[in-house]
């Protein structure tokens, strides 16, 4: 610091101590004016304790005068808040989600994060209003209790399946003293939804595509000794049988891809889609796209929808998956009927999608299973229409993950009806 600007901050130190003391050092000068006037106190006893209470009121004061005065010339920012106001803000903070609560368990702070798992938390109420698991509030009031640290790993199931872990810190008063009552708590919550699907998917994937892929393996297999054997030399069953193998092997690439799709649509289950998507050009788009496959069938699709576009909040490409499985499957299972009407509808805030058929219908015992992965009401047809079993399993996902709903009608005889119902809600991006 140059010479100048250090002599500068001296004046301006003691400058600062005197304003502060102005009141003590006139009051002393009015009290030793008086008792020289008064004659209780000569002049120069007068001097000597003025003088005093003068050099007392330039000495430093608790906050040191120099620090205040780099203070000022630096910038410097005013002191830092107290803890009791740090300590919510470093919470907001965080990126997981979080909660600081007291020791009674009220909730005193909540970030962005915990506001967007636990909808109902608001600050000033029990943490109960918001976390309804039992083994998380337990384990809460045992680490208020004794102090220690826990980890709690739970799942949830409504509105949709996933897994958290839980994690509760105490914090006491000072640097963490041995004995000291808890004053508050962090609890967070870590999202293990994506690795326990991730998990799930490997396993699943391993036992369906053991299963299914068996039985077109064996036939490969079989064909494949046969030519190398007994039909070496036989043109014409070389060339049926070489057919039969292809479909086989197309066969089992549909499965593994339908395998896939229904992995990744798992694996994002618990994230709705946001995006705006127009269902009027979704369902128009599969129409041209299967009109080929109608008219080899002889089947005519018709199609009603609004003049206006009905837009809901979704994946394009996922929904253009669930109208060209439950279309394909009405042209394909529904063909007898020579026809199949696609229908899109407002009903309220909702816009409901119809595909029907007036083929030879479902029993009703067979209904409720007919989204189950590698179920067939007709094994042997559907192997024959080039079905994997997994197609209505994988519009069943991808309408939970949209939130909307699948419906299912059929009458023997009748025809079947297969609904999804999507939210018009807002479709701005958050």
């Amino acid at each position: 610091m140059a010479l100048g600007e250090s002599q500068q901050l001296t004046e301006d130190t003691l400058r600062e101590r005197l304003i502060s003391a102005r009141w003590i050092l006139g009051a002393a000068a009015l009290g030793l004016g008086g008792a020289c006037w008064a004659g209780t106190m000569t002049p120069g006893a007068a001097f000597t304790v003025g003088f005093l209470v003068a050099l007392g009121a330039l000495l430093p004061t608790r906050r040191r005068p120099v620090a205040a005065a780099l203070a000022r010339f630096s910038g410097e920012p005013k002191p830092s808040p107290r803890a009791e106001e740090r300590l919510p803000a470093l919470v907001r903070a965080l990126p997981e989600a979080a909660l600081l609560l007291d020791a009674r368990g009220t909730v005193l702070a909540a970030n962005a994060g915990a506001v967007g798992l636990l909808a109902s938390v608001r600050v000033g109420d029990p943490v109960s209003f918001a976390v309804r698991v039992p083994e998380v509030l337990e384990a809460l009031r045992a680490s208020i209790a004794d102090g220690a640290a826990r980890r709690i790993e739970f799942a949830e199931r409504v509105p949709i399946d996933r897994w958290l872990r839980a994690d509760i810190v105490p914090i006491r008063p000072g640097l963490l003293r041995e004995g000291a009552p808890t004053e508050a708590v962090l609890l967070s919550f870590i999202d293990l939804t994506p690795q326990r699907r991730v998990e799930q998917m490997r396993v699943d994937f391993v036992a369906n595509a053991s299963h299914e892929l068996r039985t077109p393996l064996a036939s490969l297999s079989g064909f494949i000794e046969t030519l190398q054997g007994p039909a070496r030399n036989d043109a014409s069953a070389r060339e049926r049988f070489l057919k039969i193998m292809n479909e086989q092997a197309r066969r089992m690439s549909r499965l593994i891809d339908d395998l896939l799709s229904l992995s990744r649509i798992e694996l994002n289950a618990h994230l709705r889609p946001e995006a705006p998507v127009d269902l009027v050009a979704v369902v128009s788009h599969v129409r041209d796209a299967l009109a080929p496959l109608g008219r080899e069938r002889g089947v005519e699709i018709a199609f009603e929808h609004p003049a206006d576009p009905v837009e809901v909040r979704g994946d394009r490409d996922e929904l253009i998956r669930v109208f060209e499985n439950l279309v394909e499957n009405a042209l394909k299972y529904g063909a007898a009927g020579g026809r199949v009407d696609i229908t899109i509808a407002r009903e309220g805030t909702d816009a409901l999608v119809t595909v029907r058929d007036y083929g030879p219908g479902i029993a009703p015992e067979h209904v409720p299973r007919l989204t189950e992965r590698f179920y067939r009401v007709d094994t042997a047809h559907s192997r024959e229409q080039g079905g994997t079993g997994l197609g209505l399993a994988i519009v069943k996902h991808i309408v939970a993950r949209h939130r909307g709903k699948m419906g299912i009608e059929s009458v023997p005889g009748g025809g079947s009806t297969f609904s999804v119902r999507l939210s018009t809600g807002s479709t701005t991006k958050r």
